[in-house]
This record gives structure tokens, sequence and C-alpha cells, in this order.
């Protein structure tokens, strides 16, 4: 790894350039000071626009925004179930630290984290002391008693008559709490842990113990309980839920973000498209997830089969869709993060997936107005004035997306708020 953190400005020249927005990369350079983009000129630089910089000649390959993922779990990704309920309490946190490192060598430069005590790592990632990319953090994901976030014992009595907290919520990765008046507390909670998002858990889930893909969670009172907790700091609820039922109470209640949605039917998806809901979906194949449990396993099998009906009816009816991966719990499919990146040119265009996982994924995160920890500046996108968080890559992925499913090999340079983090361009 080849991190620059000397502060000086930076010249990317000899690029072709793809912003986050247009439909092709054309021929230009990139000017950096500081941790901003301070000009994206076409064409070859001129005599004066090296003045103070380092210039890196990226040989006619193509620049482009740093990757996205809006739904990611680095508390959960690097290691397994046992880790996070039977480790050392360090554990989740150093391999949190290591799943950071490993996103950022893959090219996503910013992440929003779905559940886990994330804002601590965001505070030592954001100034250069470990490599990692942005994090928008929802803290602890809410959950009631059954629900998807509930990880006690099933002899355990609940926490809401006096039971103990199971091991996540007292390392922060999941808060269980039942009626308006607890939800109201929890959201609370994560909003003064510093989440720029809250986390429900309104459905059924697939590696939960307790509750079937069908199942509703949260009553509708308490549903609008945490979305007015949010609201009143000025940001936004997002619900991990996959049935029409669910997804239908959710948004009616105020919720303006829909975490997976894979076992809705059309009208569902239409009824998102009118109320300008955000749906965050993930395209899953079977063997991304393996679990022991056969009832899991069922129920992963049920989601994968809803994949390509929820794409296909959300670019139909103009969803406002977002890029997520949500892998948990076996390191060894980590990487497949920007595989499934690349397998959405099953449903877009390699530019078109491009725009989703750059420019588009950071239209959603903005929904945390204040509450977002990069306000700033704009996000995803390769203009002057934006953060200087960009990739040089070998090929050019608007035509081809298949370049980034190495990132290895075909990420020649890698820059998060204008520190070089790889440099392979020599």
């Amino acid at each position: 790894m080849d991190v620059d953190h000397s502060g000086a400005g930076l010249l990317v020249t000899n690029v072709r350039v793809f912003d986050g927005i247009s439909d092709e990369a054309v021929p230009g350079h990139v000017r950096v000071e500081r941790d901003r983009i301070t000009e994206v000129v076409l064409g070859a630089p001129g005599p004066d626009s090296a003045r103070g910089a380092r210039v890196l000649d990226g040989g006619g390959r193509t620049l482009i925004p740093g990757l996205t993922d809006a739904h990611v779990h680095l508390f959960a990704i690097g290691g397994t179930m046992a880790d996070l309920q039977l480790a050392p309490t360090g554990t989740v946190y150093y391999q949190a630290l290591a799943s950071a490192r490993d996103m950022l060598m893959r090219g996503f430069t910013t992440v929003r984290d779905m559940a886990g005590d994330t804002e601590p790592l965001r505070r030592v990632l954001d100034p250069g002391l470990f490599p990692g990319p942005r994090i928008y953090p929802s803290q602890a994901a809410v959950s009631q008693t059954s629900g998807h976030g509930d990880f006690g014992a099933v002899h355990d009595t609940p926490t809401a008559f006096g039971g103990p907290q199971a091991r996540t919520e007292r390392i922060g990765f999941t808060r269980v709490a039942d009626g308006p008046e607890r939800v109201l507390a929890a959201v609370r909670e994560q909003l003064r842990k510093g989440a720029a998002q809250i986390k429900l858990m309104a459905g059924g889930g697939v590696v939960s113990e307790f509750d079937p893909l069908d199942v509703l969670q949260f009553t509708t009172a308490e549903l609008e309980a945490a979305v007015a907790a949010a609201a009143d700091w000025g940001t936004y609820v997002t619900a991990h839920v996959y049935t029409s039922e669910g997804v239908r109470r959710a948004v009616d209640a105020g919720v303006r973000c829909i975490e997976h949605g894979h076992l809705v039917d059309e009208d569902t998806v239409r009824h998102l498209a009118e109320k300008g809901v955000w749906l965050s979906t993930q395209p899953f194949e079977v063997d991304d997830h393996h679990y022991a449990s056969p009832d899991s396993a069922q129920k992963n099998r049920e989601v994968c089969e809803g994949v390509a009906r929820t794409f296909g009816w959300a670019l139909r009816h103009g969803v406002r869709l977002a890029f997520g991966t949500d892998l948990v719990f076996d390191p060894a499919q980590a990487d497949r993060q920007i595989r499934m990146l690349v397998r959405l040119s099953k449903y877009l265009s390699p530019v078109e997936t491009l725009k989703l996982a750059t420019s588009g994924n950071a239209e959603l995160f903005r929904m945390s107005g204040r509450r977002d920890p990069y306000r700033a500046a704009p996000l995803g996108v390769v203009v002057p004035g934006a953060w200087a968080d960009f990739l040089v890559v070998d090929g050019d992925p608007t035509t081809d997306l298949s370049v980034l499913a190495d990132p290895e090999r075909n990420l020649r340079l890698i820059v998060k708020g204008g520190i070089v983090h790889k440099n392979h361009l020599d």
C-alpha cells in the first residue's frame, strides 16, 4: 500500500475522466488541493497547472469517482457469528478496522454502515490514521423482541421484562426496544452516539433464528415514533424488510428507504415510486452467504429468487435505487462486494451501474441532512469542490464493468480525501 500523507497538491494527468454524472469518460486532467478537487479540465494541462503539485501520469487510463456501498456491516463482514457473540470485545473492532482497509482497497471510498458501533471507527479513519472509507454510521440497528436484531437465547427473559441484554446489544450492534416509548429512547440513543441515519428491523430476516421472512415487526405506532425521533434530528429512517405488507406499513409510517424488498409484489414497488421512497436492494446469489441452519439456508434461497423480479419492477417504475451488498459473517466471501457491483450488469448498462454506485448512492446519503458527516462537499462525483475521492482504472469501466472485478490488478490509483492510498501508475 502506497500512502502519501504529504498534503502537497496532486495533479493527475493523461486520463479519461468519468465524473459520475455524464454518460462517458472524456480526456482530461484533475487537480487536488488538500482534501478537495479544485480543477477538472478537458484536454492536457496548461504549463502552470502543475504548480506545487505532485504530478501523476494516468497513462491514458480512466479516472472515476470512488465507489460507494449503501449497505455494509463493518462489524460483521470480517468475522463469523461466533466472533460477534463469543470473541473478546476488541476482536470485532479490530476486524472492522481490517475490513475498512479491505473495502478501500477494493475502491470503495464511502459506505453506509447498517448496524454496529462504527462512529468511533469513522473518527479514526477520516483523519487518515488508518486506511478505510468514509462511513455513514447507523449505530445499533433497532429491533423488537423476537425481531431480526434480537440475538438473545430463546430461553432468556426479554429485556422488556428485566432479562439480560444479548452480546450484540452490549457491543452496540443491535438494540432491542418494544413499544413507542422504548423505540423513542433507542433511536435517540443512536443519534446521541453519532448515527447519520436510523436503521429499523421491520420484518423477518435470513440469519436470525426467531423470525420467519413473512412476519411483520414493529407496530405502526412504534415505526412512527422512530420516524418522529429521527425527523427531530433532521435525518431519516431506513428499514430492513422483505415483504409487501411490511414495506407498505413502513412506508406509510414515514420510513424513507427500504433495505432489501426482495419479496414484494409489483404494486408495492409502484407504491415506492409514487411515494419517492428509496429502495436499497442487493443483487444476491445463493452462494453469497452460507448458513449452517437449514431454515436460514431456505430463507436465503427465497430471497435470491426474488432478486430479478424486484430489480425489473424497480427499473420499470422508476424507483430511486441504491446499490448495497449486505455481506455478513463469512470473511472468505468479503471480496464479493466488488463482484456484486459488477453483477448489476445483468440489469443496467456499465455506465448506469457506475452512476448508481457513485453519484446515485450519494443522493441517498445526503438525506442525513445536518447529521451528514460529509455535508461540507459533494460526494460521488469528480467536479471542482467535491471531496477528492477517486480511482484510476486500467480499461474503461463505463463500457466494460468487468475491469473492476480484479481491483488488486486493475485499480492503479486510489485517492480518498486527497490522500494517495495506492499508486501503481509508475
